[in-house]
């Protein structure tokens, strides 16, 4: 990925932490989806803000937050298997979950350092396009702050049941979407070594920017 794409996904990452500030459940479910990226992105800045941890980049702590915060409102399952592919479902479910945990891990790691950079943005919600009984939707947004305005498209499910609203499932970064990004490295790592072996270089990789952050700390 080239670093300026790099760049702007960490954009988006910076921007799913808005769910620091998650509303009860129940209020979710009833809320409009670009309603609720609004808020939550709002919520991200002022947040991101007070948090000289995560602002330093501590790893730990936007991981804690990743957890506690983010992934509730996230379908993080279906976002790992349209990552991996059609060899998703050949995975076994200690495969599937072992590929879950480290391609979180990725991701936190790789853009945890933007979180730094986080000073005077603001989140512009561009008028919705879909109509109120889809249960499948794009936010687009604007994240405005120095330098040009950054691309940022939600792609958003409505879930039925206990939990039920809105759950992210993909992000468009600058006409990039972060599954399909990432989709396209998995399967050259699939082809060539099998599900274990993008495992095992997942590892790798979280492993080696791990002690890259060590050393700058």
């Amino acid at each position: 990925m080239k670093r300026r794409v790099v760049g702007q996904v960490a954009a988006a990452f910076v921007a799913l932490a808005a769910f620091a500030g998650v509303a009860p459940v129940a209020h979710a479910a009833d809320e409009a989806p670009d309603a609720m990226i609004k808020r939550l992105s709002d919520d991200v800045l002022a947040a991101i803000k007070s948090d000289k941890a995560i602002q330093a980049g501590d790893t730990n702590r936007i991981l804690a937050l990743v957890d506690t915060k983010i992934m509730p409102n996230v379908n993080f399952q279906r976002m790992s298997a349209a990552a991996v592919g059609p060899a998703w479902r050949q995975a076994t479910p200690e495969q599937q979950k072992r590929l879950q945990d480290e391609f979180k891990i990725l991701m936190v790691r790789t853009y945890s350092g933007a979180l730094s950079q986080v000073d005077d943005q603001t989140v512009s919600v561009k008028p919705q396009r879909s109509a109120s009984t889809d249960t499948d939707v794009v936010v687009r947004t604007e994240i405005r702050g120095r330098g040009d305005p950054i691309q940022l498209d939600y792609r958003l499910e409505k879930t039925p049941g206990q939990g039920a609203g809105w759950k992210i499932y993909n992000l468009n970064v600058l006409g990039v979407w972060l599954v399909e990004t990432y989709r396209t490295q998995f399967a050259q790592e699939i082809s060539a070594k099998g599900i274990d072996g993008l495992i095992a270089t997942l590892v790798e990789r979280n492993k080696s920017n791990a002690a890259a952050s060590a050393k700058k700390g």
